[in-house]
């Protein structure tokens, strides 16, 4: 594939194939919701990885654009993710004394990963079988509900992922759960489940659920835990900073980031092919999500990958083009830039509920179900 065609914008193809007002509706839709989910995790990867939540913050915002802009796999929602702030974490605390080299290697990983893109190297995952695409997906369903319960019932999110969580649900006691945000929890979730198909057309139930527990909870639950007050500003844009004395400590943790990240993105682009019965364009993501990378680290945002959850929230609430990934990443910058008491209100139970039934759907029960028929190997 030509450089030109690896850097064409892929706004321009669906476009062209196109676009119309219920097609805008859908990735209206499938954009906000996924923004309003992105929102807390980017905040709380910021601040996991050291740089702040900010830092998070522009991080979703700047991958989330690009990578939807340039990338490969139109339904894709990319931000910071788990792995990624891992090691964005160690790179803050080699470099504490000298951010802006911190931020060079993020730099530095997302043009390495775009010229996996250009150099091919995307393809390979199409080797990947079914039963490792099939894995990932329920393993992923089954941590995004673990991780939820706490929220579920009203107490902070573990800092320390599935095992923390499970740690506190092993020593939690009945009285330690806020039964007024369970309640309401519980109530999203049903709404959820049983949300009519005829309203589902006009407004998905994700969506739709975000507005009634908001409301809920302001009239009646004014105490539960919310999303709260949302960093704002404008970024600074940073140089990149190189010294050749010290170019393979650089180098060493640019890799990883640009492998780390490109694995985690092509994961999850065969995520959304086997939800939308697509076919993404490996290397063009690649290209994307590098592009991505490099605005994050220019912006003092930490680095990010496509995002599992966030991906699957957009598919089902309607978003079906790259305009959706374009459009959460516009109202992420919206907050940013003070719209953030809009979504300041909005409770994590109903956020864990919307998580919880998006953790269940990500399940690949069909295959589990016909798993007495593949071969064991």
């Amino acid at each position: 594939m030509s450089l030109k065609t690896l850097l064409k914008p892929q706004i321009f193809s669906t476009l062209k194939a196109g676009y119309t007002v219920s097609n805008f509706r859908d990735d209206v839709f499938g954009g906000l919701t996924a923004a309003v989910v992105a929102l807390p995790l980017a905040l709380a990867f910021g601040v996991a990885s050291g740089a702040g939540p900010i830092a998070g913050l522009y991080g979703a915002i700047a991958t989330g654009f690009f990578a939807s802009l340039f990338g490969g796999t139109p339904v894709q929602i990319s931000g910071p993710t788990g792995p990624m702030t891992v090691v964005m974490g160690a790179v803050i605390a080699t470099h504490a004394n000298n951010l802006p080299e911190a931020f060079t290697i993020v730099m530095l990983g997302g043009l390495l990963q775009a010229g996996f893109g250009v150099f091919g190297l995307g393809r390979y995952v199409t080797y990947t079988p079914v039963s490792v695409v099939s894995g990932f997906m329920s393993g992923i369903g089954v941590i995004i509900m673990i991780i939820q319960t706490l929220p579920f019932l009203g107490l902070p999110t573990a800092s320390g992922g599935v095992i923390s969580t499970l740690s506190q649900l092993s020593s939690l006691s009945a009285s330690g759960i806020d039964l007024g945000a369970f309640l309401l929890a519980v109530l999203a979730l049903a709404l959820i489940v049983f949300w009519p198909a005829t309203l589902a057309r006009f407004l998905p139930s994700p969506l739709g659920v975000l507005a009634i527990g908001t409301v809920v909870s302001v009239m009646f639950l004014p105490g539960i835990p919310v999303i709260g007050e949302v960093p704002s500003g404008l970024p600074s844009l940073i140089p990149p900073t190189l010294a050749l004395d010290n170019l393979a400590q650089v180098l060493q943790p640019a890799f990883i980031l640009a492998l780390l990240g490109s694995i985690d993105s092509l994961l999850t682009s065969l995520v959304a092919d086997s939800m939308t019965k697509s076919q993404h364009d490996s290397d063009k993501e690649l290209v994307g999500q590098g592009l991505g990378n490099l605005a994050a680290g220019l912006l003092g945002g930490i680095p990010g990958a496509g995002a599992t959850m966030r991906t699957v929230i957009n598919v089902r609430a309607g978003g079906r083009t790259a305009i959706s990934g374009m459009l959460h990443a516009l109202v992420l910058l919206g907050l940013a830039l003070g719209l953030g008491s809009i979504v300041a209100f909005v409770p994590h139970a109903v956020l864990a509920a919307i998580l919880m039934k998006v953790g269940w759907d990500i399940i690949d029960w069909g295959y589990w179900k016909r798993l007495n028929r593949v071969p064991r190997e």
